[in-house]
C-alpha cells in the first residue's frame, strides 16, 4: 500500500479538538488495510512531525431495521488516534 493511500481524511469534531489542545492527539480515518506502522510513516511524511504513539480502532457499521430485515446504512471503518511528540503540531487542525 502506498504511503499516501493510508490517510483518508482528518476527523474534526468537538471531542478531537479537545484532545488536540490537551493531549496533542490527532484523529484520522485510515484505510481498513492499514496498520500502526503504516499510519505512523504516513503522518510523519505528510505533516513532517514526530509521532510517539498510534492507537487504531475499527468503528462498527451503522445498521437499520425494516421489519425482520437488517440493512447496513454505513460500512465499518478504521480510525487512528495519533499522539505527537511535545512541541509538534499539525497546522491543518489549527484555527478550526
Amino acid at each position: 500500500m502506498h504511503i499516501y493511500e493510508v490517510l483518508r481524511r482528518p476527523i474534526v469534531t468537538e471531542k478531537t479538538m479537545v484532545t488536540v489542545d490537551t493531549a496533542n492527539q490527532y484523529a484520522f480515518e485510515v484505510d481498513t488495510r492499514a496498520n500502526k506502522f503504516q499510519v505512523k510513516d504516513a503522518v510523519e511524511t505528510a505533516f513532517d512531525v514526530t509521532v510517539e504513539r498510534v492507537n487504531i480502532m475499527v468503528m462498527p457499521a451503522k445498521t437499520t431495521r425494516r421489519g425482520s430485515r437488517i440493512r447496513i446504512r454505513k460500512p465499518k471503518w478504521k480510525k487512528a488516534v495519533v499522539t505527537l511528540a511535545p512541541g509538534n503540531s499539525i497546522q491543518f487542525f489549527e484555527g478550526v
